[in-house]
């Protein structure tokens, strides 16, 4: 009988024990989603570069660039383009488990006229997208 209840209880020992962590998880979602898919030309005008993951703070960090008539200032309504990430975050299933968990998600758009400049971003934590 106790080789009988010692066999499941390994199994499920060895199996808990395998399991990947969530920060471990996000880690590695966002770098083969990195690597298998970025760059990618979301529009005409936006691209994105790659996705992160910062253990530390738990965030995932989309980076994005910014091309053509979308590149200047004047292009980008920030408060809407922010009310529409913020909506699509909401709505975005296939990050359920991180926002159970109470992941954040940075959002952040480069120029490609020049590289060193952010023209938006935009972080939404737990409190913005639970509203």
């Amino acid at each position: 009988m106790w080789r009988k209840m010692i066999l499941p209880v390994a199994a499920l020992l060895l199996t808990a024990s395998c399991q990947e962590s969530l920060e471990d998880r996000a880690e590695k979602e966002a770098s083969t989603y990195t690597r298998k898919n970025c760059p990618v030309t979301l529009s005409d005008n936006i691209v994105l570069d790659s996705m992160t993951f910062d253990r530390a703070t738990h965030t995932f960090g989309y980076h994005y660039t910014l091309t053509g008539e979308m590149d200047n200032e004047s292009a980008i309504n920030a408060e809407a383009m922010k009310a529409k990430l913020l909506e699509g975050l909401k709505n975005l299933t296939s990050a359920r488990i991180y926002k159970e968990e109470g992941y954040s998600f940075r959002y952040v758009y480069w120029s490609e006229a020049d590289p060193t400049k952010v023209r938006l971003e935009a972080l939404f934590t737990e409190a913005d997208y639970r509203q």
